[in-house]
């Protein structure tokens, strides 16, 4: 009998998710965009934006930094865990995966002080410096084990009024999301969505129209094969 071969369990990438909100016509409404039926991660799936941390998003400047204690929250779990990226990186992740999924920038009018790396170089054209300011640390979770793809992702939340330009003009979008749209929270649970993605609407359905950042913060823990629910402090 021929042994069967286990394959070795995938790294976890550090990653980070934005979710953008507003006021709509029938209540607070979510951005989100549905994943490709070829894709490696999540087909078919509707997400909100985001993705795996660039080297060049570290050295991306900030208009303005992630405001405490979103950032002292986050900069003290990974000090804690030993990672590498400071919390600032996250928040430039955030930016630059909804500048790059959706075509809509999170920033202001600035200079860039160094030539900005390839990834960067489209909001830098539009005279644009990334802006962390309005962002808040609202979730974090790792992908279960046994998955095509694994992330330990960083959740932020911001108001589409920080957006620089029109919300609805989603024409800069580098196609990685289809049917871009604005959905309202009480219809959100209908599309086709991530187990966590459900988790996480849950979540912000109470922080949505409240600007201070949240008391804790919570964490699905997926690291290993037993599923860990907790709260950063």
């Amino acid at each position: 009998m021929t042994e069967k071969t286990i394959p070795p369990e995938l790294p976890v990438r550090d990653a980070a998710t934005i979710i953008l909100s507003r006021e709509g016509n029938h209540g607070p409404e979510v951005l989100m965009g549905q994943r490709g039926a070829a894709a490696a991660f999540m087909p078919n799936k509707f997400v909100f934006p985001g993705g795996a941390v660039d080297p060049s998003d570290g050295a991306a400047p900030m208009l303005r930094p992630l405001p405490d204690p979103c950032a002292r929250r986050l900069e003290d779990h990974l000090r804690i865990e030993g990672i590498p990226h400071p919390a600032q990186t996250f928040a430039a992740t955030a930016i630059r995966e909804l500048w790059e999924e959706t075509g809509l920038a999170l920033g202001g009018p600035g200079v860039w002080s160094t030539p900005p790396a390839p990834d960067w170089q489209a909001i830098a054209a539009r005279g644009l410096v990334p802006n962390a300011g309005p962002l808040r640390f609202v979730f974090r979770a790792i992908t279960p084990p046994g998955r095509p793809r694994r992330f330990d992702a960083r959740f932020f939340m911001a108001d589409a009024s920080a957006i620089n330009g029109d919300p609805e003009d989603f024409g800069a979008a580098q196609d990685e999301l289809s049917h871009l749209q604005w959905i309202p929270l009480s219809r959100a649970r209908s599309f086709d969505l991530p187990f966590i993605t459900e988790v996480v609407l849950a979540e912000i359905a109470r922080l949505i129209g409240n600007d201070s950042p949240p008391d804790s913060v919570p964490f699905f823990d997926n690291s290993t094969t037993t599923p860990m629910f907790r709260r950063l402090i």
